[in-house]
């Protein structure tokens, strides 16, 4: 309890500066191409570092590695806030400091989300992801509209709060005793061929060969759609603050579907409920150009991001009933290199879609990707293997080992998503 609390606390900090970043460098700048070349300097560790760092989570210790990110992400945070304090801030550090940030938050993420199933049952994994949701959407309702007031009264403030919360992350993680992995063995094999087994575990899953790649699609739409909907929303006349207002529906979107999601998945099975919201956020997108304001902007996103949790349950869960742990950390670092590698060329394209062709535009184009990766979906053969509903609880996992109900009371870790699909 005590790690989830302190992560809870870590993840509105994390909303705040996404909302803070954008905006700081449209205040900087007025230039929406350069805020996206941000958001590219933010998340191009997921392309680059993935596939190198689930190799070191599996060799190294999962809780020292978090320490250290966390530490790390809170001097680039208050780097940010002490030079913009003192007038000195520029866009050269905003990069830099947004670069860091991704880069640490690409080894923490990892080294969390491998620890999962050690802190839970593995009956317990559906809820215990439907669990981190609720807690990352509770975080966006709160981080973002606090984000946008926060900017509004001083530019530094976003900053400093975040810091603050990583170095609150980091106090809470020195009093968790239980181990974060299995005992293991010093590993004999080079770190390319450990690489190379993370890759082929994947694509020898027809399941998770196939979600990748939807997965990447959906998430080059969404980060694009971010740095859109905040061009769009000053167009219109927000402020910094309505705009944090506009995003608390989407946490609030997230917080609901969180409380639903292991219910669709049981109730609707796993395949329908992954190719279903494919085209529902098709027809969001394609709304949202023809709202006339903030606010309603805010309402059918929020309606949109109901459905994220139950298509972050389906994927996680089914990745960790096909993982040994000892894979973990390759395996996740392999499916996020394709999945978050477009992550960074979203934030990228939106920004310089947006100067070319303007806000409404360019929703009409991410509208046509997202339809894309609807039919992919809906036409991909491994997504067919996903498992159908369950039947009155009579699935085989339901059934409990005496080891399992020993570790009932584990803690639970969040799932680090920073407006990404899992």
């Amino acid at each position: 309890m005590v790690l989830w609390s302190s992560q809870v606390v870590s993840t509105v900090g994390t909303r705040v500066t996404s909302i803070a970043f954008p905006l700081l460098v449209l205040a900087m700048t007025h230039s929406a191409a350069k805020a996206g070349v941000v958001g590219f300097a933010q998340t191009l560790p997921f392309l680059l570092l993935y596939l190198p760092a689930g190799a070191v989570i599996d060799r190294w210790d999962r809780k020292r590695i978090m320490l250290a990110c966390d530490a790390g992400r809170a001097a680039a945070l208050g780097s940010i806030a002490v030079t913009a304090a003192l007038g000195w801030l520029s866009m050269a550090q905003v990069v830099v400091a947004a670069l860091i940030e991704g880069s640490l938050f690409v080894l923490f993420d990892l080294a969390e989300g491998a620890a999962l199933p050690q802190l839970v049952t593995k009956q317990q994994v559906p809820a215990a992801v439907a669990q981190n949701q609720a807690k990352t959407q509770g975080a966006d309702l709160v981080g973002q509209p606090l984000g946008g007031v926060l900017f509004s009264a001083a530019r530094l403030l976003p900053f400093g709060v975040d810091a603050v919360t990583y170095l609150v992350s980091f106090a809470a993680l020195l009093f968790i005793l239980r181990p974060f992995q299995q005992p293991r063995a010093a590993q004999p094999t080079r770190l390319k061929a450990e690489i190379a087994e993370g890759l082929l575990r994947v694509w020898r899953q027809p399941f998770l060969r196939a979600a990748v790649g939807v997965i990447g699609g959906v998430n080059l739409v969404f980060n694009a759609l971010t740095l859109v909907l905040i061009v769009r929303a000053r167009q219109l006349g927000a402020s910094p603050a309505l705009i944090g207002v506009m995003f608390a529906f989407v946490g609030v979107g997230g917080l609901l579907g969180s409380f639903v999601a292991p219910w669709v998945r049981r109730s609707f099975g796993a395949r329908r409920v992954a190719v279903t919201i494919g085209w529902l956020w098709a027809a969001q997108i394609s709304v949202l150009a023809l709202l006339p304001n903030a606010l309603s902007l805010g309402v059918v996103s929020g309606a949109g991001s109901f459905a994220g949790p139950a298509f972050n349950v389906v994927v996680t869960s089914h990745l960790y009933q096909v993982t040994p742990d000892r894979l973990l950390g390759r395996v996740r670092s392999a499916a996020r290199l394709v999945a978050w590698g477009s992550i960074p060329l979203g934030a990228l394209a939106g920004g310089f879609l947006a100067s070319a062709f303007g806000a409404q535009t360019t929703l009409l184009i991410l509208t046509g990707i997202m339809g894309a990766v609807a039919a992919a979906a809906t036409l991909a053969r491994g997504m067919r293997q996903l498992p159908p509903p369950s039947r009155a609880g009579k699935h085989p996992s339901n059934q409990q080992t005496g080891a399992d109900r020993d570790a009932a009371t584990r803690v639970v870790p969040r799932e680090c998503q920073p407006h990404k699909t899992e």
